[in-house]
């Protein structure tokens, strides 16, 4: 007996080594991404405006990373505060912990060298080597092209220095171990040629959000490519209710398997003069985080490139509620 007990106490004893040994590893010995490239972008008209362009409307940059307003319809961003930081995505909005956007203008990264901002942007890491929570969609970024995220660089070191105090994230048990294990190195291909419209479509979905926020997402918030833009995702919002994200498989019944390119680009460009459509929302009425003011100053361009890659994808019939009322 007394043998059997000293082995259950030594097998105890090695779990618990073991156990902490692994747990140090991945709190201190993770992310692994590797250092920030040396790199200094070289800020030319091109790339501002290409920057400006992804920054607003082609990646959703300045979406996550200004306050917006929950009492108008698609929550427009705040005037003054572009890229402030300070949204607050919690508990109540289905995240696992609270968790706030940083501040990426100039009074924000000012002591960001450029690669510092590379990494962040396409392998989850900040300047000082933590993991960023994958709701900043880094592993979309990582397929992006290199010139690309040199462009959003260049952009945003450009944008009015805004002073914010910007709260630290509080992620939940087992979280904040788990995000350490996160961040991967990027792919960086090569945008499509824009003749390739299902290419370029794919590129240019993936890059707006479009993929993240219509497809279900497993624990490590990686898509799950079975369900790939079907939709339904669900978004607690401030003023009350749940809206879903809608299906965008080419599903006759529950997706846009019926939708024309012109009623597809129709849906978009109705928002480009937002103070034409947006209203008032009170509580309990129908919101969304959609940035249709943002979206639909996309170009015809990227839109029927969209609409394109869309019609190529499995349709999976998913019929998406698409509200439900407080």
């Amino acid at each position: 007996m007394k043998t059997i007990v000293k082995i259950l106490l030594g097998l105890l004893a090695l779990i618990i080594v073991v156990t902490v040994v692994l747990v140090s590893y991945v709190k201190f010995g993770l992310p692994k991404v590797g250092d920030p490239p040396d790199l200094q972008v070289e800020i030319t008209p091109e790339r501002l405006e290409r920057g400006e362009y992804l920054a607003w409307y082609g990646a959703g940059c300045l979406d996550c990373h200004t306050l917006r307003d929950p009492s108008v319809y698609s929550m427009p961003l705040m005037p003054g505060r572009e890229g402030a930081g300070g949204f607050r995505f919690s508990h109540e909005m289905g995240f696992p912990g609270v968790i706030y956007s940083p501040n990426i203008t100039p009074a924000g990264l000012g002591d960001w060298t450029d690669g510092e901002i590379f990494r962040a942007i396409t392998a989850g890491v900040d300047n000082v080597g933590n993991a960023i929570f994958p709701i900043m969609p880094y592993h979309d970024y990582a397929k992006m092209d290199r010139e690309d995220i040199y462009a959003i660089i260049a952009y945003i070191r450009t944008l009015e220095p805004i002073e914010s105090q910007i709260p630290e994230r509080e992620l939940d048990f087992p979280l904040g171990l788990i995000v350490n294990m996160m961040p991967a190195e990027p792919e960086l291909p090569d945008m499509p040629d824009p003749s390739d419209q299902v290419a370029y479509g794919q590129y240019v979905a993936n890059a707006a959000g479009c993929i993240q926020c219509h497809t279900t997402q497993d624990d490590r918030g990686m898509i799950i490519p079975e369900l790939l833009l079907a939709g339904g995702n669900e978004f607690p919002l401030p003023t009350g209710g749940i809206v879903r994200s809608a299906n965008l498989t080419p599903d006759d019944e529950t997706g846009i398997g019926k939708w024309t390119e012109e009623a597809f680009l129709l849906r978009f460009k109705i928002y480009a003069d937002s103070s034409m459509v947006l209203h008032e929302v009170r509580e309990g009425d129908l919101n969304t985080p959609m940035a249709w003011s943002l979206y639909g100053r996309m170009t015809e361009k990227d839109l029927r490139a969209i609409y394109a890659y869309m019609q190529t994808v499995k349709p999976l019939s998913n019929k998406v509620e698409k509200f439900t009322a407080p």
